[in-house]
């Protein structure tokens, strides 16, 4: 019994999940950070677009 409870504490799935997690949050920041500072570029091209049309 003591050995499968060694082995349970040996898992690395969680810490895996986490890495994801974590990778996710920064990525979603950066996305969110350059929508920001592009937002008024955007703004203006949608301008011309509705312009256009």
């Amino acid at each position: 019994m003591f050995k499968s409870l060694v082995s349970l504490s040996r898992r690395e799935d969680g810490q895996t999940m986490a890495e994801y997690g974590v990778v996710l949050a920064v990525i979603t920041l950066a996305i969110v950070a350059t929508l920001g500072l592009l937002s008024g570029a955007i703004n203006s091209a949608l301008n011309a677009v509705i312009d256009v049309l």
